[in-house]
């Protein structure tokens, strides 16, 4: 069981539940915080590169981070970071979409000064045929185990 930076080892890996997108999810991000045509309107949509209604990216990254956190790969602590590397929109993700989240640990680094490390974890989020839409990797600061 993972509860401190401690408990993490490299290569380590994760996997999230599954989520299916629908076009009234996709439409109601859009419609509050990306209110661009590819995300609204179907007729529109057609017209732009995606060819088709398609999730904002920032919608697709919430659904991941959501998914991340349902993962708990910081046992109690939350997941909170210095910034994000890697950051990626591979594929448009589209409604009817069932996604899942896949990480690995893939660097820790213990402060010397403080009681905590960074963590590494390369997410990427998969569509149900397995083709990854998005990556990102956190630069996640993760408590260590106190003193006993």
């Amino acid at each position: 069981m993972i509860e401190w930076f401690d408990d993490l080892a490299l290569g380590m890996r994760f996997k999230s539940g599954e989520v299916q997108i629908t076009e009234s999810d996709i439409k109601r991000f859009a419609a509050e915080y990306d209110p661009q045509p590819m995300h609204l309107d179907e007729v529109a949509a057609k017209q732009t590169p995606f060819k088709g209604l398609a999730a904002s990216g920032w919608h697709t990254a919430a659904i991941a981070m959501n998914l991340a956190i349902q993962v708990r790969p910081f046992g109690p602590h939350p997941l909170i970071g210095l910034g994000v590397d890697g950051l990626r929109w591979m594929m448009p993700v589209r409604p009817g979409d069932i996604l899942h989240l896949e990480g690995e640990v893939i660097g820790l680094t213990p402060s010397k000064t403080k009681p905590q490390g960074v963590a590494l974890v390369k997410w990427t989020l998969y569509n149900q045929n397995g083709d990854a839409v998005y990556t990102f990797t956190p630069i996640g600061i993760v408590p260590r185990r106190p003193p006993t």
